[in-house]
């Protein structure tokens, strides 16, 4: 049974999350901590701070990290496919009709419509882990984490994953 709840939590979850991975963190976020359990919001966040310092796509990390943790090596491998199979069928399936309607009014309005929705997933799942923060290391440390990522991200342009590093060493020796 536990197979088939992987399955369906990160098919559902990808197959909905339209655009890739940053639509799908927050559902994937909805069925693993919320649906079934498997994790906290903090080990979520913990993880998903963790894989997005390494290379690939973040849905598929995901879906190796949290299968693995479920059940082991055969639930990784099923998360990893449900991760994939919505991508791949849909290629399969609709790789005829791209160019046919590519640069159709409704299938544009379609995405620009979408883009809402992913901002306010994405605002929810900012608040929930800086809420966690908050919770777990006060409001001092999670705002002078906060400024000190801003400034290396927007205004140095330090790369995300050396600023989740640095941020990982200073909990490592300011927190600890």
């Amino acid at each position: 049974m536990i197979y088939l709840q992987l399955f369906w939590a990160f098919f559902i979850s990808n197959i909905l999350g339209y655009g890739g991975g940053p639509p799908s963190i927050p559902l994937i976020q909805n069925e693993v901590v919320d649906h079934y359990q498997w994790m906290t919001v903090q080990e979520f966040g913990e993880m998903l701070a963790v894989g997005n310092a390494l290379p690939s796509p973040i849905a598929t990390k995901l879906a190796g990290y949290i299968g693995y943790q479920v059940a082991g090596v055969p639930g990784a491998v099923v998360a990893l496919f449900a991760t994939v199979a919505p991508t791949a069928i849909a290629m399969v399936l609709l790789m005829g009709f791209i160019n046919l309607f590519r640069s159709a009014p409704q299938v544009k309005a379609m995405t620009q419509s979408v883009r809402p929705v992913v901002t306010v997933l994405l605002g929810t799942m900012t608040y929930q882990f800086l809420m966690g923060a908050v919770e777990g290391i006060g409001w001092v440390q999670t705002g002078i984490l906060t400024v000190a990522s801003y400034l290396l991200l927007e205004t140095w342009k330090v790369h995300p994953a050396f600023v989740i590093l640095g941020a990982m060493a200073y909990g490592f020796v300011f927190i600890g």
